[in-house]
């Protein structure tokens, strides 16, 4: 069981460089047509879509993640473009979900891009009512970009993020 929370949960994929929560996140909001170029959907609306399709564990775990991509200070490019109050360096805790909005930033386009083309593998979500990718198509190494931590039983990893132009021209 342990080795299953490790890989399913707590630690990133290295192929695109996302824990399934955040994957998830990001795969709904671009299902939900919230493009860069789009008017923002509030957060509620974002984290029922995830928590009713492909992650019910939780509407708090799902919105810390969103909140999450959307802080400049936690990720160096953000996923999530957010409006509203998604917290503060100091440790003040992100708005309730009802006050917030988001919308994907034009980083997390480039990581879907491609994923109508049948470019990664699909999975089942977890009634098998529907399909999910297991990763997102990354046209860049996602994990190095922005890094990553996450803690699991008995391992964890603290990677942490690198210069976009610098990651560019290492490829």
């Amino acid at each position: 069981y342990a080795m299953s929370v490790i890989v399913a949960r707590a630690l990133p994929d290295v192929r695109d460089g996302l824990k399934p929560v955040q994957r998830r996140i990001l795969y709904v909001m671009h299902e939900m047509g919230l493009h860069p170029n789009a008017p923002y959907k509030k957060s509620a609306r974002i984290v029922g879509e995830v928590l009713g399709k492909f992650h019910p564990h939780g509407d708090m775990a799902v919105y810390e993640a969103l909140a999450r991509m959307a802080q400049d200070f936690t990720m160096r490019y953000p996923l999530v473009d957010g409006q509203g109050n998604f917290g503060s360096v100091d440790g003040d805790p992100p708005a309730a979900m009802r006050y917030t909005e988001a919308r994907l930033t034009p980083m997390a386009e480039e990581l879907l891009a491609d994923l109508e083309k049948e470019t990664v593998e699909w999975a089942d979500n977890f009634d098998g009512s529907l399909r999910e990718p297991v990763v997102l198509p990354a046209k860049a190494p996602q994990l190095l970009i922005n890094g990553a931590s996450g803690i699991a039983v008995g391992m964890a990893t603290n990677i942490p993020p690198h210069n976009l132009q610098e990651v560019c021209d290492a490829l």
